[in-house]
């Protein structure tokens, strides 16, 4: 291994790269480990369930639970002859169902996301700035990032090697710019090239005794607001004929799949438009509007996660971006998936999004889930829509498309199968799982 800010990768590790296929090592998972994921999803009995939930329902009885779980607010399963709920189903149920929404609102009162307030001028002043300035990339943040990754003390037996890879910003993106590297736990390092695309820093450390594994590393970067002030008669034609065309308006197993239930919907929300921005816009307003925002299971144990958010009726970032993208295109219109964090003020976290290409545009990073909780500006159309034609600044863009390649390989089963924003991490035993370490961006300097 060796220490670089760039890495020469042959042609033919790059031939490697690209959209995962089928005999992946790192993506298959097997019945039963699928089994083992769930069941670490799913850690709460019925006890703190009722305990949970009696505060707001004094005489909640097991009728009322039995008509949330039939309804698929309550989310439950049988694991091993128990009923078991999900990990997040408690405070889940007063996001899902309408009515309990208000029972939670009536105990705690009303309150709106942090992100979404500091938005609410934020964007209306990215819009003032694109339109006076003529430029697609305005307001420029500079950011201060140190991440640190932990795995537990004695998970990997002492002396054996802990392999990390952990999220790294893209230098292949209009919006991030002067991207550096300031430390890193590691002398040894390796960052991965923007052909690959999960964008990592790899590091390996040897395992101590009764000690945790910590790796960590600080960067900065330059991020601007990316908006696009176009009108919908801009948009011409498609070149179906094309490359970019054909690999983006296509199936992809096993998210991004055309079954009878999306291509009937697909239809139905574009019926009557020809034009791609109003189409695709169409998408965006009915998915933003009809699924609330839930904390989500891990994605390795759905296997079609849109249809997920279509049978259970809420989706977070990540299953509400797959949802648009499927649906796009199915109804023609070029659309990937992208993500990393979301570097909001009081509102740090991980996030996922999509890009959709318009002819004689390009390509519009648009958010569906910050779609959602817009209704202040219902009637300000730029700014309800604002998501439709571009990102804020806030944003470390990490993947351009989902279960793809890492560089360095991984030899093991991934933790993530979908996603890669926490990390991964492995030894010669095999890949640990989330519930044997932690990764997360600790501190976020703002310049």
């Amino acid at each position: 291994m060796r220490k670089a800010w760039f890495i020469f990768v042959s042609a033919l590790v790059i031939a490697g790269c690209g959209h995962a296929v089928s005999g992946d090592p790192t993506l298959e998972i097997t019945d039963a480990e699928r089994d083992a994921r769930i069941a670490i999803d799913f850690s709460r009995d019925c006890t703190y369930i009722l305990d949970y939930l009696k505060p707001y329902y004094p005489d909640l009885t097991q009728e009322q639970v039995a008509a949330w779980e039939a309804s698929k607010a309550l989310e439950g399963r049988v694991i091993d002859g128990q009923k078991r709920y999900f990990r997040n189903a408690g405070r889940n149920l007063f996001r899902i169902d309408r009515e309990a929404k208000k029972v939670f609102e009536a105990v705690n009162g009303v309150t709106r996301d942090v992100e979404d307030v500091y938005l609410d001028t934020y964007n209306h002043d990215v819009i003032a700035a694109v339109r006076s300035t003529g430029e697609n990339l305005v307001k420029p943040v500079t950011f201060v990032i140190k991440y640190e990754l932990t795995v537990k003390p004695d998970v990997v037996p002492a002396g054996e090697t802990v392999r990390a890879w952990m999220p790294y910003p893209r230098e292949d993106q209009n919006s991030m710019t002067d991207i550096q590297l300031l430390s890193a736990s590691e002398s040894d390092f390796i960052i991965a090239p923007d052909e690959v695309e999960h964008k990592s820093i790899y590091m390996e450390k040897t395992a101590e005794a009764g000690k945790p594994t910590v790796f960590s590393y600080t960067f900065s970067f330059t991020g601007y607001n990316e908006w696009y002030d176009f009108s919908p008669e801009d948009c011409k034609p498609y070149d179906t004929a094309s490359d970019l065309y054909k690999t983006y308006t296509a199936e992809r197993k096993t998210h991004i799949v055309f079954t009878d239930r999306i291509r009937a919907l697909a239809d139905s929300l574009t019926a009557g438009e020809t034009n791609p921005y109003l189409k695709a816009r169409n998408i965006y307003r009915w998915i933003a509007e009809t699924y609330p925002w839930a904390s989500a299971r891990e994605y390795s144990t759905l296997e079609n996660i849109p249809m997920y958010v279509l049978e259970n009726g809420h989706g977070d970032c990540g299953q509400v971006g797959l949802l648009l993208v499927t649906l796009c295109r199915a109804a023609g219109i070029p659309a990937r998936w992208q993500s990393g964090w979301m570097l909001h003020p009081g509102a740090v976290n991980m996030h996922d999004w999509s890009e959709i290409y318009y002819e004689g545009i390009g390509w519009v990073p648009t958010d569906v889930s910050f779609g959602r909780g817009r209704g202040e500006v219902k009637d300000i159309e730029d700014e309800y829509f604002f998501y439709t034609k571009g990102l804020d600044a806030y944003r470390l863009i990490c993947n351009s498309d989902y279960s793809g390649q890492f560089y360095p390989a991984k030899k093991f089963i991934r933790s993530e199968t979908v996603d890669f924003q926490r990390g991964e991490v492995e030894w010669a035993g095999g890949n640990l799982y989330f519930n044997q370490w932690s990764g997360w961006i600790e501190e976020v300097e703002y310049r």
